[in-house]
């Protein structure tokens, strides 16, 4: 298009000299016009432009520059990319997930400027085919009903050098918002706890956002999935090795005390909290398991119903009919915590996997080591050093009021 051409005009003020035939002109004005432009002041700008394929997590951004987007298109292989436009109208960002792997995106825009002279902007850019791929699974399972002791545990089948990113592409979503965090066991596994149990009769959603996302350089999360499962009400017992007793708390109220034995001296059970992880009707115990041998004045065993494990070492609440003289009053198991068999009957029938003992004054104290699920036995502070991404509230459900 021309270039705008200028044009000069001069005005002349005459003055009337006294001497015949003497004229004037003084002073001169000049006016300077510029001639129509139609040349558009807005253009239209959009990220990426690439030359070679980008990574699914890369975000479609489109700018007006001296002007306002007028129309945006991202078109995919799952069709238009959904985006917002900012409050000026200057810029489109792409508000969709990551992008598709080994795909081929097209954007067309309009910007127009203040005299509404138009720009169109037409880019095709494509997306990377990884080699490598990375993918999760949840326990509970989708489903699941479980007691408030479990943590939610996300096993991964690579190696996670980006924790951070990985973290933060997962999403935890509560019927009743709590506090928690992520700490990682290993390179492949993480565990998400409150910082307190759980609340009872809670649903839970976990989303793994995981497409696009990099576990380490070239590893790439292969899809995205969600699981939902549920706490049932709370069961809470706690056991008082001096006292002798099991005090059971359904949804944080007393509901039975219980007369019990614990781990005699050199057998002690440990103090701490502990989640019930098998149930059986009945069992086998024989301390031969344990590397007692048969000769052994220790050596024991017996058909021990209502069975229900705490540790994999092998601490159990079981019915012991044959120590029902020092229930209540003295210790004497080799480390589980016994009881009458109709007690343990009723706690047996109440109590599912995932529900908690805590076992209080004992001279042996539980830790964070893996011998169970013993999560809760961590203190918070050192719980969150193992995190990537700190302490977080759980979002709400999808579709739920509450805000987390």
């Amino acid at each position: 298009m021309a270039s705008p051409t200028l044009r000069s005009i001069q005005l002349c003020v005459c003055l009337g000299a006294l001497t015949l035939g003497v004229t004037a002109c003084t002073p001169t004005l000049t006016l300077t016009t510029v001639a129509p432009d139609d040349t558009p002041r807005v253009s239209v700008l959009a990220q990426p432009v690439a030359t070679s394929p980008v990574e699914p997590d890369t975000q479609v951004v489109v700018q007006a520059q001296g002007g306002i987007l007028t129309q945006v298109a991202v078109m995919g292989p799952e069709g238009e990319v959904s985006g917002i436009l900012s409050e000026d109208g200057s810029q489109w960002t792409a508000t969709a997930g990551p992008l598709d792997y080994s795909a081929t995106y097209t954007v067309t825009a309009t910007g127009a400027d203040s005299r509404g002279r138009t720009q169109e902007f037409t880019n095709t850019f494509d997306t990377i085919e990884p080699e490598k791929f990375f993918k999760a699974e949840v326990s509970p399972t989708a489903g699941e009903i479980v007691g408030v002791g479990e943590p939610i545990r996300v096993t991964f089948n690579k190696k996670v050098e980006n924790k951070d990113a990985v973290e933060s592409a997962i999403v935890v979503r509560t019927s009743t918002p709590v506090l928690g965090a992520w700490a990682w066991i290993d390179n492949r596994t993480a565990e998400f706890r409150p910082k307190d149990l759980w609340p009872g009769n809670t649903e839970v959603e976990v989303d793994l956002n995981l497409m696009g996302v990099q576990a380490k350089p070239g590893v790439f999360g292969k899809f995205d999935s969600t699981d939902n499962f549920s706490f049932r009400r709370s069961m809470v017992s706690v056991v008082d090795a001096d006292k002798h007793t099991m005090d059971v708390f359904e949804n944080g109220e007393l509901v039975k005390t219980i007369p019990v034995t614990t781990g005699k001296p050199g057998f002690e059970t440990r103090s701490g909290t502990k989640v019930l992880i098998t149930k059986e009707r009945s069992r086998i115990m024989d301390a031969a398991t344990g590397g007692t041998s048969e000769g052994d004045p220790e050596y024991y065993r017996v058909n021990a119903e209502y069975a229900m494990r705490m540790t994999y070492s092998g601490e159990f609440v079981h019915a012991a009919p044959w120590s029902t003289g020092s229930q209540g009053s003295a210790n004497v198991s080799h480390g589980c915590v016994g009881m009458s068999t109709t007690n343990a009957a009723w706690w047996w029938n109440e109590n599912e996997i995932g529900d908690v003992v805590i076992v209080e004054n004992t001279p042996i104290q539980q830790t964070n080591d893996g011998n169970g699920l013993t999560v809760w036995n961590e203190p918070w502070d050192e719980w969150l050093s193992r995190s990537a991404t700190g302490p977080q509230f759980t979002k709400s459900l999808r579709g739920n009021s509450q805000v987390g």
